[in-house]
């Protein structure tokens, strides 16, 4: 650790204004303060402020203990086993309040490490110089004092900012064998800053990135999310295949994206990250598991192919694709079951909606997950993937039209595939899910003229179109009171 001085800026000298600061991160500073601790600003939103940009969330460092921390706000829960920290609430927003922090010797009071190098607790309190040298970049280790309303850089921070350049605190191989994740950070930050990774930093990059594989999965998908959820998630995907860490992320999509034809699904992935994105942008709710239903469809639309080619049906194959992909992904990033059934909903939906006749489109579009499982279908054929342009227009207007007109290109529809002549088995090569597990769908759209007549009365056809009639109810009959009762 360097023992220079810090850079001290007063106020006149820089462009961060409390007016641009959260009001309930000024309350917490200035209660912190009037307790007689110490209270700053630090970490990204003070990036971001000198920067111009708007931050995200803003944390508060201080000398006050967790405990003492939650003695001054009643609205406060303390979290974390690794990282102690303190998380005052106000409505939707947290303030998160951290505990100036040391290196980490082991040979002092609450930190360990493991015989590979990296962090498995990291409770060493220590001074405000102590916690600007132990945080990862310069550019994140800048301090404002509610005290003064000054800046403190202790480690070149500001000049950093100034040029572009993302370095890293300390000795680059050293930090990163402390915590492998610092590599994804680094992409990350150097994505949406648009700054370069000075070259130490990306050396260790390049010749660490087998570390990935120690980091626990919960923690992975943690990091996923935020990689791409970022606003600049097509700059931090090029980053990661430049720097060979997606491999460690997504092993089976990076395989294929190296068998690529046609730009696909390179174009598919990219288009999908663009369209994250835009909508972070324009604070637009997104869902991890759309993400995930991107990033996993190739590898899940490739086992169904060859499932399909095996002999399985269609809607079988898509299940069982489904269910080998998501079981080799969550030991590597943790997908929480919610998210991962979302992202199944999404991939069922692109065989469903193939079909549009008789109810079926209606059905369809009142479901939860249409909407997602549309957007998709247009990322897919925005995208290249071959003879979806119909069937996405259809789609689109379909939506923009209202009921009357509805109806009339679900008749549409079924007076097509009446003139064609279509089978069930031509529906299935088709790609149709008419088929469910043990019989036949009788919901779906009749076969023929003559199956709709015979439909509506009461009867279905079996697989080798024998005509059986449904048995009606039997009908119960009353009992006679027993004389005497």
């Amino acid at each position: 650790m360097d023992s220079k001085p810090p850079l001290i800026v007063p106020r006149a000298q820089h462009n961060i204004s409390r007016a641009n600061i959260s009001a309930n991160a000024l309350k917490v500073l200035q209660r912190l303060h009037n307790s007689g601790f110490q209270a700053y600003l630090v970490g990204g939103c003070v990036r971001d402020l000198l920067l111009g940009h708007e931050p995200k969330d803003f944390d508060v460092a201080t000398d006050a203990t967790p405990e003492q921390v939650r003695g001054i706000f009643r609205n406060c829960r303390l979290i974390g086993r690794r990282f102690r920290l303190a998380h005052v609430h106000f409505g939707e927003e947290v303030i998160e309040v951290a505990t100036f922090r040391a290196g980490h010797d082991q040979a002092e009071s609450g930190g360990k490490l493991n015989d590979e190098g990296m962090i498995v607790r990291d409770n060493v309190y220590g001074t405000l110089e102590d916690d600007a040298w132990r945080r990862d970049f310069t550019v994140n280790a800048l301090y404002y004092n509610i005290a003064d309303f000054s800046l403190v850089d202790y480690t070149g921070g500001l000049g950093d900012l100034e040029f572009g350049r993302l370095r890293m605190i300390g000795e680059p191989f050293q930090r990163m064998r402390e915590d492998p994740v610092r590599m994804l950070r680094a992409v990350r930050f150097a994505g949406k800053l648009g700054f370069r990774i000075d070259d130490q930093a990306e050396d260790a990059i390049i010749k660490l990135g087998y570390l990935m594989d120690e980091v626990p999965s919960a923690r992975l998908f943690d990091e996923v999310v935020k990689l791409f959820h970022t606003g600049y998630a097509e700059d931090v995907f090029g980053l990661l295949r430049h720097y060979d860490l997606f491999r460690y992320l997504f092993p089976e999509t990076d395989e294929l994206l190296g068998h690529q034809l046609d730009q696909f699904p390179y174009n598919f992935v990219a288009k999908a990250l663009a369209s994250t994105a835009q909508r972070v942008r324009e604070d637009k709710p997104v869902n991890p598991a759309f993400l995930y239903a991107a990033m996993l469809w190739e590898p899940v639309r490739t086992r169904a192919e060859v499932l399909r080619d095996q002999g399985l049906h269609p809607q079988r194959a898509m299940e069982e694709a489904a269910e080998r992909v998501i079981a080799e992904q969550v030991r590597i990033t943790a997908i929480p079951k919610r998210i991962s059934q979302q992202s199944r909903e999404i991939w069922e939906l692109q065989d469903r909606l193939m079909f549009r006749g008789g109810k079926r489109a209606i059905r369809l579009f009142e479901q939860k997950r249409f909407r997602a499982g549309y957007d998709f279908l247009v990322l897919r054929n925005a995208s290249g993937e071959y003879g979806l342009q119909e069937l996405t227009d259809w789609w689109t207007r379909f939506q923009e039209v209202g009921d009357v007109e509805r109806h009339a290109m679900m008749r549409a529809i079924d007076a097509e595939r009446t003139n064609k002549g279509n089978t069930v088995e031509d529906d299935y090569a088709g790609n149709s899910i008419h088929y469910v597990p043990g019989g036949y769908d009788d919901d779906a759209p009749p076969q023929s003229q003559y199956d709709k007549r015979h439909h509506d009365q009461g009867e279905t056809t079996g697989p080798t179109g024998n005509k059986r009639r449904r048995r009606p109810p039997r009908k119960r009959r009353s009992r006679a009171p027993r004389s005497g009762a």
